[in-house]
């Protein structure tokens, strides 16, 4: 049995949903059967190494002054109540709630300075590397999708795209791993729904479903018997692969975390907080599902960690979700690192804006664009380092500003890609790059 509990309940500032919806069910998204989702796969070439991205999203807003660019010197009303502590890196400091990562800090490299962002609970810009602003028709897509579109599935049965994020609300540039323009043949696979429930056929055997696939093939012989122009020419090739994911052990055995030791589980942690108001449990047990997923052949898997949109008691929230991320995070990227996989898997970890440098009268910090932060590991990166810099008071970037753009370059090159060169093609044939114009960071590659 698998089972993978998701937050429910409440609501970021501006009125947007923020459940966690980790339902293991239907092999469908809005509707849309899974050999759709498959279909366009076909187009690409399957690599011999497999590379990797975990992106995990922290929605809301997540304070960046107050996590790893703290500032002890600056009035208390802008410093806050954080201590900040030395880390295994001479030089580096960061916040007294991540002694794990403080200690393995040689495996992490912290940016201090991301610039480009909006004021509003846009999870765009950490997905695409772009604005939503001026989007060609459909839409761009996240770099999940990319991959799926450039890269292929690294196994039949696993799909290259496993989107764990929840939904941002109803706006279609808040959607964390939309496809955009390449459609929804590489949409993420969403092991996830409303609620929670088991990865079953939906009580459909295997011989009922092997009659279904029969069926389905006849039916599909006739209409591309009748079909003069081909347009379902092979048709039957997307629903071998639904079959397969359907009837492969391979997917579930990924997601099932009780076969992992459970040592293994207790390093990531199960984060059950009984303090919320929703009552919900901390997933983070998503760290851990999704380094069994790239170990399965995912090439890109994107969660969410709980909610930063922190207007009110932000210390208090912080003493609560910041050691939990610090647990998760860490546990990762030493899984990664003793499993060997710290070449191929990238790990970043973000949000979609920082926050102001004043406390408000609710001692919380509201939405500040103007600069926030991000941590990357693994991906045969360049860790053991900062950079960028802010000013005295964490407001505006000093030293060497970092876009949105120039971390998914990144990213893209430790997969292997040369973002400036390779292209996808948008709905009128135009072909795309995947970034605009920013080379990999070359601190880090």
């Amino acid at each position: 049995m698998l089972t993978i509990f998701g937050d429910v309940g409440g609501q970021f500032c501006d009125g947007l949903s923020r459940r966690n919806f980790l339902k293991i069910g239907g092999l469908a998204m809005g509707g849309l059967s899974l050999p759709q989702i498959l279909k366009a796969e076909d187009r690409a070439g399957i690599r011999n190494s497999h590379k990797a991205v975990i992106m995990v999203f922290l929605p809301g807003g997540p304070p960046h002054q107050d996590m790893f660019d703290l500032k002890p010197d600056a009035p208390k009303e802008i410093r806050g109540e954080f201590n900040p502590i030395k880390t295994s890196v001479p030089g580096i400091e960061i916040c007294e709630h991540f002694p794990r990562m403080a200690r393995h800090m040689d495996k992490f490299a912290i940016i201090r300075s991301i610039v480009g962002a909006t004021g509003d609970h846009y999870s765009f810009q950490c997905f695409t590397g772009r604005s939503h602003r001026g989007q060609p028709q459909g839409g761009w897509p996240s770099m999940g999708s990319v991959l799926s579109k450039l890269e292929g599935p690294v196994n039949p049965h696993v799909p290259p795209f496993v989107g764990l994020a929840p939904p941002m609300g109803h706006m279609p540039w808040a959607e964390p791993g939309g496809p955009g323009f390449l459609g929804p043949a590489h949409a993420p696979f969403k092991p996830s729904a409303e609620g929670k429930a088991d990865m079953v056929l939906n009580g459909v055997t295997l011989n009922r479903l092997r009659d279904r696939k029969a069926l389905f093939t006849a039916l599909d012989r006739f209409r591309r018997d009748a079909d003069k122009n081909g347009v379902i020419e092979g048709l039957d090739k997307y629903y071998q692969q639904a079959f397969g994911i359907l009837t492969s052990s391979k997917l579930a055995e990924a997601m099932d975390l009780e076969r992992e030791p459970v040592k293994v589980r207790d390093r990531y942690g199960y984060g059950v907080n009984q303090n919320r108001d929703d009552g919900g449990p901390r997933t983070l047990t998503q760290f851990l599902l999704a380094r069994r997923l790239v170990e399965a052949g995912v090439r890109c898997v994107t969660l969410a960690f709980s909610r930063w949109d922190w207007h009110g008691n932000n210390f208090g929230q912080g003493r609560e979700d910041m050691p939990a991320l610090d647990q998760a995070i860490t546990a990762l990227v030493e899984d990664l690192h003793m499993r060997g996989l710290d070449k191929d898997v990238s790990v970043v970890v973000w949000g979609e804006f920082g926050r102001t440098p004043q406390v408000n009268k609710d001692a919380g910090r509201d939405h500040w664009p103007q600069v926030s932060c991000a941590v990357l590991a693994c991906g045969g990166m360049r860790t053991g380092q900062v950079i960028g810099a802010t000013d005295k008071h964490a407001a505006e970037a000093r030293e060497r500003p970092v876009q949105f753009g120039e971390v998914l370059a990144t990213l893209y090159h430790n997969i292997g890609i040369d973002p400036n060169v390779e292209t996808v093609d948008d709905l009128s044939g135009r072909p795309r790059h995947l970034v605009d114009n920013f080379p990999p960071m070359p601190e880090l590659v």
